[in-house]
């Protein structure tokens, strides 16, 4: 009788087996979770970051709704001042026999009118550092839109280097002419 009622119980947790293998889990495993739960919050978040940097949505806090038809726009700061510099004529460095010659004028973006004062009295020290750099300069080092934005970046380096502790925001070129 022991013999049977062994085999009787091995061959109910057999059957018990078979049932729970037949049955699928309802049960949600870190794999299943991570797939269907984290990877599209992810997705979201990404997309949305990378379309935020993109330029795609623009949320700027200058922009304020004032009835939700229009958007009002910041007044921009009314102390701005600009400062025309002299004009400079520039020998371009150039290995053949042929002289090219750069002529320009500018203007200083200035924060306020006090600045002007600072500017006019460090004036020297910022013409010497711009024409030095000028006196370098090739022909080919000014062609195309590349070369104009790297000549108004290293003019701004220099004049702030120059004026220093006036900050001057921004360079300006009323004329360029290069022959």
């Amino acid at each position: 009788m022991s013999d049977n009622a062994d085999t009787e119980s091995t061959q109910a947790t057999a059957g018990e087996d078979a049932s729970d293998a037949a049955a699928p889990k309802k049960k949600w495993n870190g794999k299943r979770l991570s797939l269907f739960v984290f990877l599209p919050v992810l997705l979201m978040l990404g997309g949305g970051a990378g379309a935020y940097f993109s330029g795609m949505l623009e949320f700027s806090p200058a922009e304020e709704m004032s009835d939700g038809s229009q958007p009002v726009m910041a007044a921009p700061a009314s102390d701005t001042v600009f400062y025309d510099l002299p004009d400079m004529l520039v020998n371009l460095n150039t290995s053949g026999r042929k002289k090219t010659f750069l002529k320009i004028a500018m203007s200083l973006e200035l924060e306020s009118t006090d600045d002007i004062s600072d500017v006019e009295r460090v004036l020297p020290r910022v013409m010497d550092s711009l024409q030095v750099f000028l006196r370098e300069l090739r022909s080919e080092d000014l062609s195309g839109s590349a070369g104009m934005y790297r000549l108004k970046e290293e003019f701004l380096r220099r004049a702030n280097i120059a004026a220093h502790p006036t900050e001057i925001r921004d360079v300006l070129f009323k004329e360029l002419l290069v022959q």
